[in-house]
């Protein structure tokens, strides 16, 4: 027992170490988005406006994308105080992206007005929680249809013309639950695991023509979609979940965009989401060898320590059931 705590001690430094090895720079110190064209779906609230503030303040071109046209006003109105330049373009569309022909004529329209798209940030997607037996059909379909269509038919209207022009970045915003089922998420983890290999099968096909796919990997983070989730949320989910904590929309954010202009597949924050990316690598593409060597080290002991998580969880939907 004293030799496997001083394993799971030695390798989690390794992984601390890590982390900080792969976190320590600022979006500043990398690729700049000055100047260029990003768009974000699902930008007029949470994540999505968080992505598109911070993309206006690094000087870049920005157009968010929702359904809800008062929130997209709102947030317009907030976006233009953050502008840094007098010929800064910023504006917003109201579209669905999970409809094919509108959102391709939309994005055609924006690239004739403003210019070639260099990012494109997805952030579109909601979740529903429930039993499986307790949801609806409508439920069900919507949750896909938002989750997954809807963030394939933006990439697929804009992805002939990243090849062409040999340049751009795809962020896709998936979820913690990409990793892993929780109880009272499955159509959700089901549409993010989805996700997941597209995005896969995606970079294989891409990487050729110089355009990098970024996979993020939120925890809970506190915005008006997770305060949506709560409600009617079953509370063995809300136990399980609670015990990776809330965080910040503005510091899940400059996560995101840090790991997507360094290129990365994997966008994680938080030790616990670092742990179930590492864990969960598969066959995902990968940014040097010394990310490969820190993976093969901690695959093993971080089994042993999703085993006691597991465990955990089992033993709260048990306790419950009864």
């Amino acid at each position: 027992m004293i030799v496997l705590v001083s394993l799971i001690l030695l390798f989690g430094g390794v992984g601390l170490l890590s982390l900080f090895l792969f976190k320590k720079c600022s979006i500043n110190n990398i690729n700049s988005i000055k100047s260029k064209y990003v768009v974000v779906t699902g930008g007029s609230s949470g994540i999505g406006k968080s992505l598109a503030k911070l993309c206006v303040q690094l000087g870049a071109d920005v157009t968010i994308i929702a359904r809800n046209e008062e929130k997209l006003e709102n947030a317009l109105k907030e976006l233009l105080q953050y502008k840094s330049g007098e010929f800064q373009q910023i504006t917003a569309v109201s579209c669905d992206t999970s409809n094919y022909p509108l959102i391709k004529s939309e994005l055609e329209k924006l690239e004739a007005n403003t210019g070639p798209i260099y990012m494109l940030i997805n952030c579109v997607g909601a979740a529903i929680c429930g039993k499986l037996e307790d949801m609806s059909i409508e439920d069900i379909e919507s949750q896909i249809s938002m989750n997954f269509f809807g963030i394939v038919y933006p990439i697929k209207a804009i992805i002939s013309k990243l090849k062409q022009r040999k340049e751009g970045i795809i962020v896709l915003t998936a979820s913690q639950a990409a990793l892993l089922g929780i109880f009272g998420l499955s159509i959700y983890s089901g549409s993010k695991f989805a996700l997941r290999g597209f995005a896969e099968a995606l970079d294989m096909e891409v990487r050729p023509y110089n355009i990098s796919i970024t996979v993020a990997l939120p925890p809970d983070t506190d915005t008006p979609g997770f305060e949506k989730e709560n409600i009617g949320k079953p509370k063995e989910t809300a136990l399980i979940c609670e015990t990776a904590g809330l965080y910040d929309p503005d510091v899940v954010a400059r996560a995101i965009l840090k790991d997507a202009l360094k290129r990365k597949f994997f966008s994680f924050l938080g030790f616990e989401s670092y742990l179930m990316a590492t864990l969960c690598i598969g066959m995902a593409p990968f940014s040097s060898f010394l990310e490969v060597i820190i993976q093969s080290l901690l695959i093993g002991p971080i089994r042993l320590i999703s085993a006691f998580y597991l465990t955990k969880f089992h033993c709260i939907v048990k306790r419950l059931a009864e």
